[in-house]
């Protein structure tokens, strides 16, 4: 019989390393094939006449438009100054967020003090705010920065309070019938089982973060993706134009992938150990 499973493990890894590079083949056309059909009708559309080739150019005029002003590094310097400030807001509000999420998630007393805030800041739009961070902290880097991190952090804050109190209660049990201090019970179940829904906020802060940061460029900015999509515009710069949204867009997939593989790194136990 053991010799019998031995076998039966030994082909089953053997499949899977057969057919793992084919699945992953048969995944990625999947997945690149609706990409692949919106740029070709992007192409398409505006050679035929269907849309306007002023206002909508050809994927080919764009890809060409990212491509020079990556050789002349305005693309870089446009990218940098945004993936900066998005980065210091979201972190900024990350190492807030998670700590008072988790506070206010397992201490009734802490929850009780900060409900009332929590519901009036809750539903208040980034944007509406920004206006205020202008007035108070002008133009400059802090006014931007400070509005990332206000909308970066209630997505957090929220899904880390939810992902502390929605932990299994059996879970609970089964630590404190074994005697665990506090502090290891927080730090050994309840931490663990709420990185999943944690991560589910950080991934919404995370897409929040380059979408407010890209209209507060657009109000007054020197350098930054919103700030050269708004100039490009004014300027009559249709391809240029396209070609940063469609970095915002890579921009966004790359903060998105990158929080994808982080989280399952962390969450390890929860993955099939047979795979």
């Amino acid at each position: 019989m053991v010799a019998i499973s031995k076998q039966v493990k030994t082909a089953r890894k053997f499949n899977r390393l057969t057919l793992e590079p084919l699945l992953s083949v048969q995944k990625l056309f999947k997945q690149s094939i609706i990409i692949l059909l919106f740029l070709t009708v992007w192409e398409i559309a505006p050679r035929l006449g269907l849309v306007d080739a002023a206002f909508f150019p050809a994927f080919s005029e764009v890809a060409t438009a990212w491509w020079n002003m990556l050789l002349s590094n305005e693309l870089f310097t446009h990218f940098s100054a945004s993936i900066l400030r998005s980065i210091a807001g979201f972190g900024l509000a990350i190492l807030i967020a998670i700590p008072l999420g988790l506070l206010i998630g397992w201490y009734p007393l802490v929850r009780d003090l900060f409900n009332p805030i929590l519901e009036i800041f809750r539903n208040t739009a980034a944007l509406a705010l920004l206006p205020v961070f202008i007035l108070f902290l002008g133009i400059g880097e802090t006014s931007k920065i400070s509005i990332v991190l206000f909308a970066c952090t209630w997505p957090i804050l929220l899904n880390t309070i939810a992902a502390v109190r929605n932990v299994d209660p059996l879970l609970i049990k089964s630590a404190r019938s074994m005697n665990i201090s506090s502090f290891a019970l927080f730090y050994k179940v309840i931490l663990p089982a709420s990185i999943p829904t944690m991560f589910t906020g950080i991934r919404m802060a995370g897409t929040g973060a380059i979408l407010v940061l890209i209209a507060a460029e657009m109000v007054g900015a020197k350098a930054g993706l919103g700030y050269f999509i708004t100039y490009s515009q004014y300027n009559f710069l249709i391809p240029e134009m396209y070609a940063g949204i469609v970095t915002i867009s890579i921009l966004g997939l790359i903060i998105n992938y990158s929080l994808l593989s982080l989280e399952k790194r962390l969450s390890r136990w929860k993955q099939d150990p047979t795979e």
